[in-house]
């Protein structure tokens, strides 16, 4: 029987690049083709899914309707190349809703166009975790903040960056490794301030006593040279002078910090009034509660990403840009007036980036990757003004489309499923772009709906150096494979450093608390009628029976089970 192997011609992490990073959009093709290879499906499996599918069209609106394909053998991965390593259980989603989809990506499932898939964590060669950005406390680093500043200048200016055109590397920069160290940069400022401050004062001295104040002067300056190297560490014998650096090679420690012109101003001040009346002013410092100097207070807010993402524009700014958020629906008119230029925008993309062959980029090859979902649109009252299902965001530059980002909008996430965009831009950092935009929209939907507040970027694979980068879209968690609960990605990585598959869960004592209890009470639809499972296993003989649909409501878990329904012919 072919099963599912046509639907799994594009499984895997359909969007491994999904959440947009430095190589989001080159990884795309281990995306498209990392769980299961090619097989072609026969004519007659094709009209058994199309019959099922007709059949499922007759229940009730509100059923999710799955045909469940245990996974067998192994086959080649797309991320380490091993002909043989990778293995996952899939099952094709004739329709489904988002309640139960939400349910079913919080156990480790995944989808590519209809086919909805689970890797065999602990048998795979590249286990893939589920990884979610807590977008609400997101911050955006450095190198993110420079790829929103890239497309600003561009769209206001016309300026193209120099350098590398593709897309960033996710790795930190030296700088986003410093930046975090918060409480050594305020002690390092409130020691530049002190010797600025004490230099001034002696100079002062100076003028008054020079010859009588010369000794102890240096012997100050002596002291607090040894305090500074104390306070680094370093042996308090190995004291020396600075020299001066050669250009270009760093600051020169031997002349005072620069400072704001605001700190100089209010240091003149205090210098005046120390010369007309020399005790009591000091006195009435050192009667202050507060510090003498202290730490310097930030002036600036940093900016959130939604300042640095709509920053204004001159009114005659080179480029205009619009993000459009369509639904999947040949039914919706912006959807189908946008089709040919959104599928010729695909082709490019996969011929250029995946190298990929003409008759492999065909209008029905997209058509089943992005375009059919089995997600049915809903529009609950409480929900997004947009509703929920799958939608293409579309960027628009100047009238055409230059990226689309495919996301599924469910009840607590936005969901990224794949980016393709136009090569030609490759120097605006889509992939990085367009993360970022959707991590921005989930903030958006929020306020409408508060429990929507998660950014899933698909599968973290820590065994692939690729596929690294979506860890440092912080704060983040990693759904554990055994008991499916998350788990702060900085409590991970040290286990993911020894062992590829790692359960997270500390507690040996947890379990899977939402785990099939009562496989009776699973649904299946069985010839054109829905029935308990307890009612369905009386009417088989064949033994491997139970045990497919057993390890079914095993992965799927116990509510799943009762809410879908499972084929079975």
């Amino acid at each position: 029987m072919a099963r599912a192997a046509s639907a799994r011609r594009r499984c895997g992490e359909s969007r491994a690049a999904d959440a947009g990073a430095a190589s989001r959009a080159p990884l795309g093709l281990c995306a498209v083709r990392c769980i299961v290879g090619w097989r072609r499906r026969s004519s007659a499996a094709l009209r058994r899914v199309w019959r099922v599918e007709a059949m499922a069209s007759w229940v009730a609106v509100s059923s999710s309707v799955v045909e469940y394909f245990e996974g067998e053998d192994f086959y080649r991965c797309g991320y380490c190349k091993n002909e043989s390593g990778s293995r996952s259980n899939g099952m094709w989603a004739h329709s489904m809703t988002v309640r139960d989809y939400q349910d079913l990506i919080d156990r480790g499932w995944r989808r590519s166009g209809k086919y909805v898939y689970k890797p065999v964590m602990n048998q795979t060669c590249c286990p893939q975790y589920t990884i979610r950005c807590r977008s609400l406390q997101f911050q955006p680093s450095k190198s993110h903040k420079k790829v929103l500043k890239k497309m600003v200048k561009f769209l206001a200016k016309g300026e193209i960056s120099k350098g590398n055109c593709e897309d960033e590397p996710m790795e930190p920069t030296m700088e986003d490794s410093v930046a975090g160290d918060v409480a050594l940069i305020n002690k390092l400022d409130i020691q530049c301030d002190l010797k600025t401050l004490q230099e001034s004062l002696e100079s002062e001295e100076k003028k008054k006593g020079r010859s009588a104040k010369k000794a102890e002067s240096n012997e100050l300056i002596q002291s607090q040279h040894t305090e500074e190297k104390l306070g680094t560490g370093e042996p308090s014998h190995s004291v020396e002078v600075h020299t001066v650096p050669k250009p270009g090679k760093g600051a020169d420690l031997s002349k005072p910090p620069c400072r704001k012109a605001k700190e100089i101003r209010k240091e003149r001040k205090r210098l005046k009034l120390t010369q007309q009346n020399p005790a009591g002013e000091l006195e009435g410092f050192q009667a202050r509660p507060e510090p003498l100097f202290p730490p310097k207070a930030k002036s600036n807010q940093p900016k959130s990403l939604e300042d640095l993402i709509f920053e204004s524009l001159p009114e005659n700014a080179s480029h205009k840009l619009e993000v459009r958020l369509v639904p999947v629906s040949f039914e919706d008119p912006e959807f189908k007036s946008s089709f040919s230029q959104s599928f010729s925008l695909y082709v490019k993309y996969q011929m250029a980036i995946h190298q990929d062959p003409p008759d492999e980029c065909g209008k029905t090859e997209f058509t089943r990757f992005l375009c059919s979902s089995p997600l049915k649109a809903e529009n609950p009252p409480n929900g997004p003004d947009c509703g929920y299902g799958s939608f293409h965001q579309q960027y628009w530059l100047d009238g055409k489309i230059i990226a689309v980002g495919v996301v599924d909008i469910l009840p607590h996430c936005v969901s990224s499923v794949y980016l393709y965009y136009d090569p030609d831009y490759s120097f605006l950092s889509l992939g990085v772009y367009s993360a970022l935009r959707e991590i921005a929209f989930t903030r958006q939907l929020h306020e409408k709906a508060p429990q929507l507040s998660y950014y899933y970027m698909g599968f973290y694979i820590h065994s692939c150096p690729k596929m690294k980068y979506k860890g440092h879209y912080r704060p983040s968690d990693l759904l554990c494979p055994e008991t499916y609960v998350w788990v702060p990605i900085e409590q991970c990585l040290s286990s993911l450093e020894n062992s590829k598959y790692c359960r997270f869960n500390q507690d040996p004592e947890a379990v899977d608390e939402g785990r099939s209890k009562e496989p009776d009470r699973l649904q299946v639809f069985y010839k054109k009628t829905t029935m308990p499972y307890g009612v369905y296993k009386k009417q088989q003989k064949d033994p491997s029976e139970e045990a497919t649909v057993l390890q079914y409501a095993s992965l799927v878990g116990q509510a799943c089970s009762e809410r879908m329904l499972l084929f079975r012919n």
